[in-house]
């Protein structure tokens, strides 16, 4: 089985938690335009001002979804 990968976009201050929200659906329009076999996404409001978009990859995908959407970062999956 690959590897899943969670590919993380932060974002900071006071509209953070908004920002994040919103750019999970530009994820998911972007799974579905390329149509991709990924099918977790999702935001994190971690504080007042810091939230987290993020997107699960397998190790086939990644390296395409990083070069195109830039996340700011990367992390090992576990469920």
């Amino acid at each position: 089985m690959s590897r899943q990968i969670k590919l993380i976009w932060d974002f900071r201050g006071p509209a953070a938690a908004k920002t994040a929200e919103h750019h999970e659906i530009h994820l998911k329009e972007y799974i579905e335009i390329e149509k991709l076999p990924v099918n977790i996404t999702g935001f994190e409001i971690k504080n007042d001002m810091y939230a987290i978009a993020f997107m699960v990859v397998t190790d086939e995908y990644m390296i395409q979804v990083r070069d195109v959407l830039k996340p700011h970062r990367g992390e090992l999956y576990t469920p």
